[in-house]
């Protein structure tokens, strides 16, 4: 989990402004209060005070359970690093110039699904050996299965050469 953000963040004896902006466990402000009475406070509540925002001005910190407010920071970190995995993510087909035609369908079908999810799709053509030599007619292949795709797409990037063939990407209209 990111723990970097934890480190960072100062509690109790480790704040040093002589002012801070107090807000209490259940979010009501408590206005601005020395930091050594702040301090006080949290102790005799038995919860930690936790420096949220350093750059305020006066600094702004809370009353609450150190182990809470940890918690709480990493489910937002989790909820944030999964939110952004799934936005834009980039998924690859891959066929071959030889394939045949009901290979290419059940892609067409895999395709179909992952443009109702959301994602980009990259399709390469992958030529080998003496199929490097007949570029035309992979590029040709290529441009006969983007038209075979029956899903609502739009061509984001068109074929050009890529890796070992020609890669193309396509994204949901």
């Amino acid at each position: 989990m990111p723990y970097y953000i934890l480190i960072y963040t100062k509690i109790n004896n480790q704040i040093t402004a002589p002012e801070l902006r107090v807000i209490d466990e259940h979010g009501a402000n408590l206005g601005i209060l020395p930091r050594d009475k702040a301090l006080t406070l949290a102790r005799e509540q038995g919860l930690d005070l936790v420096e949220i925002a350093a750059t305020a001005n006066p600094p702004v910190a809370k009353i609450i359970s150190f182990d809470k407010f940890r918690y709480q920071k990493e489910k937002e970190e989790k909820k944030l690093y999964v939110a952004q995995k799934k936005i834009g993510e980039l998924k690859q087909i891959r066929i071959s110039p030889r394939a045949a035609k009901n290979d290419l369908e059940i892609k067409i079908k895999k395709i179909g699904e992952f443009l109702s999810e959301g994602h980009k799709i990259e399709i390469s053509i992958f030529l080998r050996g003496r199929e490097k030599a007949n570029r035309d007619w992979a590029l040709q292949k290529l441009n006969n299965f983007l038209t075979m795709i029956k899903v609502p797409h739009v061509v984001t990037l068109s074929p050009r050469p890529g890796g070992r063939g020609f890669v193309s990407q396509i994204a949901k209209k």
